[in-house]
């Protein structure tokens, strides 16, 4: 595959993004009556999206507490390096704009940031610890591939969203929110099989390398490559149980129970989310690993190191 080929893909993406738009605002608008009391029956309030009276004070913690991870991730960007990390850092900056649209798609598609992380992450530990072969994807291939995916899972997502929030119709909303249910899918599946990648990776090292199983046993434990390990894990699932209960959320509609219910959002949705980012709080990749180059390393290893991290295809031309 050359290497203009992903560009050609990604310009394919945002040309169906864009048309989204456009059929959005091409849809005819239909006003609907607005009830004298929003607080009366918000079940059946139109202009109420959620079907519930929201709480003030659990979102102003969870607001709190996610500008808090973001603030210190940053510092600690500056501090100990993980450049690879940023994506997650910005994905927790979901108040960038005042519009409700955009904040709704930074909102639905800030996971998509956190798993980028998790998959620059996952490589660099394995050329961290020299076990690149232990990997079942070309470590060449693993950042390449499930990026791609990532981005072709977020795009699709956004146009779903942008289509669902911003149409005056029931029928439009539901063609939006299958989009975004489809992307969703698509979206647990890869992190299923990212999942399943690293589960089999830190296993073939428990059996196969014990002297890098053991190689920070001098440290500290939170210190310890297989801290990090552990603290992946946790990202892993949350990130995980957001993922499910997205699915099962948009399978039953937006009027569905799951929607409908606000401790299934704070429960299933931001709790989880916020204990895959502010894991790395305490175990900073930056701080354990470095920027992934092994603790031995030479020049001529490092120069090596930068000459496969580019594709097979560039490399020919």
């Amino acid at each position: 595959m050359s290497p203009s080929r992903p560009m050609a893909i990604l310009r394919a993406l945002f040309l169906v993004l864009l048309l989204a738009f456009s059929v959005v605002e091409a849809a005819p608008k239909k006003t609907l009556p607005r009830p004298s009391d929003p607080f009366a029956d918000p079940k059946h309030d139109p202009y109420n999206p959620l079907r519930y009276i929201a709480s003030n004070v659990l979102t102003a913690i969870a607001f709190a507490l996610v500008l808090l991870v973001a603030i210190i991730q940053t510092v600690l960007v500056r501090k100990f390096g993980a450049k690879f990390m940023l994506s997650m850092i910005i994905g927790a900056y979901t108040f960038a704009f005042g519009i409700y649209i955009i904040e709704y798609l930074f909102v639905v598609l800030s996971p998509c940031a956190f798993i980028a992380s998790e998959y620059v992450l996952l490589g660099r530990l394995a050329r961290y610890l020299n076990c690149d072969k232990h990997l079942m994807v070309n470590p060449r291939r693993i950042t390449i591939v499930f990026i791609s995916s990532d981005i072709t899972t977020f795009l699709v997502q956004a146009a779903g969203g942008s289509v669902s929030i911003s149409s005056n119709t029931l029928s439009l909303a539901k063609v939006g929110s299958n989009i975004f249910l489809a992307g969703l899918v698509m979206q647990l599946a890869s992190f299923l099989t990212f999942t399943c990648i690293f589960t089999v990776f830190i296993y073939r090292v428990r059996t196969q390398e014990p002297e890098v199983w053991a190689m920070h046993a001098s440290k500290k434990w939170h210190q310890s490559w297989l801290a990090l390990a552990g603290a992946m894990t946790f990202s892993f699932v949350g990130i995980l149980i957001r993922s499910t209960y997205r699915v099962a959320e948009l399978s039953q509609g937006y009027e569905g129970y799951l929607a409908t219910t606000e401790r299934f959002f704070y429960g299933l949705d931001t709790l989880p989310l916020f204990i895959a980012i502010s894991i790395y709080v305490f175990f900073w990749p930056g701080r354990i690993i470095g920027n992934g180059m092994p603790p031995t390393a030479t020049p001529v290893m490092k120069e090596q190191s930068s000459i496969d991290s580019v594709p097979t295809e560039q490399k020919e031309t």
